[in-house]
């Protein structure tokens, strides 16, 4: 049985908050990086992507969206209004909510999305060799871990 390991004092933990946090930033920067260079030959940006990723299999009122990639309304709904004007997406009547209307990509919008996935492909088949399967796994499974903690402490203390 492995040996108990002694509770981590304050500073140990701050520096792992610390460490994370700045991991996570970098990432955020390496990732938007290369999705812009894997939607540019596709003709969208990386935030039309994301938009457009998010309601690939379903439509989503705009509130929605946000909620999903974790970023702001004002932030989606600039973005989605993009999307329509430039023929990608469109809304649609929101059965749920009268004044929320649903985003939906246009077949043109599909389309734009699926001229991504040879890149997106590639790049998966790549960083999966460089890591290995079971760590690219595991990674996905902390980053998850971590976004669901991170949401329950959002939550006041006695939720």
């Amino acid at each position: 049985m492995p040996e108990a390991q002694p509770p981590a004092s304050t500073r140990a933990r701050q520096d792992l908050l610390s460490r994370t946090a700045l991991g996570v930033f970098r990432l955020n920067g390496q990732f938007l990086s290369v999705s812009e260079e894997l939607a540019r030959p596709a003709g969208l940006t990386a935030a039309w992507w994301q938009v457009l990723g998010a309601v690939l299999r379903e439509p989503l009122p705009v509130a929605g969206i946000a909620r999903a990639m974790g970023i702001t309304r004002q932030s989606v709904q600039r973005i989605a209004d993009l999307l329509v004007a430039k023929g990608l997406a469109e809304y649609a009547p929101n059965p749920a909510h009268r004044r929320a209307k649903l985003l939906r990509p246009t077949e043109e919008g599909r389309a734009a999305v699926a001229r991504i996935t040879p890149g997106h492909a590639s790049l998966a088949t790549r960083l999966a060799a460089e890591l290995g399967d079971p760590a690219f796994a595991e990674t996905v499974h902390v980053l998850e871990r971590l976004s669901k903690a991170l949401d329950t402490l959002s939550l006041p203390p006695d939720a």
